[in-house]
C-alpha cells in the first residue's frame, strides 16, 4: 500500500491528527461515509501503540497483546472492519487460555467462554460458588447495558435512562474492589479474579468496576484474540478503509497548530509550515498536548483547562522485548502471563511506584502465530507497570532493568538466559518519544470511576468543529476503548444521533 508524505490538497472536509486506533477509525468511517478526509500522522506508519516493528528476523507489537470482538458478528472490531469493507485483511488468532495468573503456590490457567471462564474459578474456590457467580451476573449485566447504551455521554443521559441501564447507573462510581468486598469473602479469590488489573493500570481498589467489567466479558464472551502478522495488520487494514474510501494519510508529518478562529476550528498548520484549510478536524492525539499546545488555552474556557490539568493521566511501563530458542510451550507458557509475587494488588501497585518490581507479564505470542519468528524460536515480552517519573534517567539505568527483568523471566523459565537470542527494551520516555502520549500514559487518563464514561473528555470540545478520539476521551484506554472513541467521533460529526444509525448508514447490522 503506498501512502503520499505530503499533502495533495490545500483544503479538506475533516483533517484527523494522529493515526493510533481512534484516529484511525474516525478517520475511515468519515471517508466511507463520503467526506474528503485527510489522516496526519508523524510516525512513518499507522497504528499508535498497535504499531508493530521488526528487528532482525523477528516481529514484536509495541504495545497491544490481545483485543476481544473481533470473531462475533457483535463484536465492535468486526463490525468495523465490515463495515469499512477490509474484513478480509484481518485473521485473528484465538488465544487458549486467555491468561494464566501465577501467584506463590498457585496457578490458573483461564479460559474464554462464559460457563469455562467461571467452572475453572469455581473449581479453584468452591467454597465460594454463589458468591462468584454473583460477581459474575453483575459483570455480564454491566456489558449488555453498555453494549445498549453508547449514545448515553453525559450522567444526565444515564439518569434519563434509568430503566436500560441501571446496573451501569448503580456503579459507576465503583471501584472493582468495592463490588469485590460485597460479592465474595476469600482474599485470595478476590486476588485471584483482579489478575488482569495491569490491563488497565490501577489494582482494584481504584480502577472503575464498569470499566473492569465491560473490558472482562469483551473477552471472555467475545474470545481473546491476536492479528495474524501482529496487530499493525489491524491498523494497517483500518487505514486501507480509510484509502479506499478516497481518504489521505500523510505520514511522518506533524501538526504544529490547529487553527482557530471566532471560537471555531478552520483546519491545520503541519510542522514544514503548510496550511490546510478545513471545517472540522478531529484531534487523535494526546489531550494535554491537543489543548495545551496545538489549540493553545487562550481559545478555551478557563474552567474547562482547569478541568483538564486536573485529571490524571495513566500510568506507563518498560518493555523488554526478546527472542530465544527455548521451547517456551513445553515449559508451560501461555500467550499471556501475569506473574505476582504478592497475593496483595495494593502492596504490588504501590511497589510499582517505588520501582520494585513484584509483578510481571509474560507475552509468547508465537504460540499463536508462530510466523512472527523463524521455526523453533519463539518471540517473547516481558511488561512491567512503571511511573514515567524516575529517580535515575532512563537511558542510564534501562540496561539494569531489562536484566532484571530477564532474570524474572528466567525463574519462571529455568534456560530462558542461555537460550536467549535477542533482546532490547523500552521505556516510558520510549512510549512518549514514539506516541507522543503525556509521560508514555499507557491508557490516557487513568480509567478510575472519576475518569471513564461521561467522565472522561466527551467527543465534542467548546471549540466548534473541534473533535476528539482516542484513548483520552470517552470511553476509556485500551483498542476497544480507542476504537469506540473513533466511532463516536464520527457519529457526531455525520449528525447521526444514535450509534446503529451509523452502523446502518454503513449496511451493518449495530450490535444488538
Amino acid at each position: 500500500m503506498r501512502f503520499h508524505r505530503e499533502a495533495r490538497h490545500s483544503a479538506y472536509d475533516v483533517i484527523v491528527v494522529g493515526a493510533g486506533i481512534g484516529g484511525l477509525t474516525t478517520a475511515s468511517l468519515l471517508a466511507r461515509r463520503g467526506r474528503h478526509v485527510l489522516l496526519v500522522e508523524r510516525h512513518d506508519r499507522p497504528g499508535g501503540y498497535a504499531h508493530s516493528f521488526k528487528r532482525r528476523r523477528y516481529r514484536f507489537d509495541a504495545a497491544v497483546h490481545l483485543i476481544g470482538g473481533c470473531e462475533n458478528e457483535a463484536g465492535l472490531i468486526d463490525r468495523l472492519l465490515r463495515g469499512l469493507g477490509v474484513r478480509d485483511q484481518c485473521e485473528f488468532l484465538p488465544a487458549h487460555p486467555f491468561y494464566s495468573a501465577l501467584y506463590p503456590g498457585f496457578r490458573l490457567d483461564a479460559p474464554t467462554g462464559v460457563d469455562e471462564f467461571q467452572a475453572a474459578h469455581v473449581r479453584a474456590f468452591p467454597h465460594e460458588e454463589k458468591g462468584f457467580q454473583d460477581l459474575f451476573q453483575l459483570c455480564a449485566d454491566i456489558a449488555q447495558e453498555t453494549a445498549r447504551a453508547p449514545d448515553l455521554v453525559s450522567l444526565a443521559d444515564f439518569a434519563r435512562a434509568a430503566r436500560r441501564v441501571p446496573t451501569l447507573l448503580r456503579y459507576h462510581r465503583a471501584t472493582l474492589g468495592q463490588v469485590l468486598d460485597d460479592t465474595l469473602e476469600d482474599p485470595r479469590l478476590k486476588t485471584v479474579f483482579g489478575t488482569l488489573w495491569p490491563y488497565l493500570g490501577l489494582p482494584p481498589s481504584r480502577v472503575s468496576f464498569v470499566y473492569w467489567a465491560a473490558m472482562l466479558m469483551s473477552y471472555v464472551d467475545g474470545g481473546a484474540y491476536s492479528c495474524r502478522g501482529s496487530f499493525q495488520r489491524l491498523a494497517s487494514a483500518l487505514a486501507a478503509g480509510l484509502r479506499e474510501a478516497g481518504g489521505e494519510l500523510l505520514l511522518k508529518s506533524r501538526v504544529r497548530r490547529i487553527r482557530v478562529e471566532s471560537g471555531r476550528t478552520t483546519g491545520v498548520v503541519l510542522e514544514n509550515g503548510q496550511r490546510i484549510d478545513a471545517p472540522v478536524v478531529i484531534s487523535g492525539s494526546d489531550a494535554t498536548q491537543t489543548f495545551e499546545e496545538l489549540v493553545g488555552p487562550e481559545h478555551l474556557p478557563r474552567r474547562f483547562m482547569r478541568d483538564l490539568r486536573a485529571m490524571r493521566p495513566s500510568v506507563s511501563a518498560f518493555v523488554v522485548y526478546g527472542a530465544t530458542d527455548l521451547d517456551l510451550r513445553r515449559a508451560g507458557a501461555s500467550h499471556e502471563m501475569f506473574v505476582y509475587k504478592v497475593w496483595d494488588h495494593d502492596q504490588d501497585y504501590r511497589n510499582l511506584l517505588r520501582g520494585h518490581i513484584s509483578r510481571i507479564g509474560l507475552t509468547v505470542p508465537t504460540l499463536s502465530d508462530p510466523e512472527l519468528a523463524p521455526e523453533g524460536e519463539h518471540v517473547f515480552q516481558i511488561t512491567v507497570l512503571l511511573p514515567y517519573a524516575w529517580p535515575r534517567p532512563w537511558r542510564e539505568d534501562k540496561t539494569r532493568l531489562m536484566d532484571l527483568l530477564l532474570d524474572e523471566a528466567e525463574a519462571v523459565f529455568p534456560g530462558l538466559r542461555e537460550h536467549l537470542l535477542f533482546a532490547e527494551c523500552g521505556t516510558p520516555r520510549t512510549l512518549e518519544r514514539y506516541t507522543l502520549n503525556h509521560q508514555g500514559a499507557l491508557y490516557g487518563w487513568e480509567v478510575s470511576p472519576q475518569q471513564v464514561g461521561p467522565l472522561r473528555l466527551a467527543p465534542t470540545t467548546p471549540i466548534e468543529g473541534l473533535h476528539l478520539a482516542g484513548h483520552w476521551t470517552q470511553p476509556g484506554g485500551g483498542v476497544y476503548g480507542a476504537a469506540s472513541s473513533g466511532v463516536m467521533a464520527a457519529q457526531h460529526v455525520l449528525g447521526y444521533d444514535r450509534e446503529a444509525d451509523l452502523w446502518r448508514a454503513l449496511d451493518v447490522a449495530p450490535a444488538t
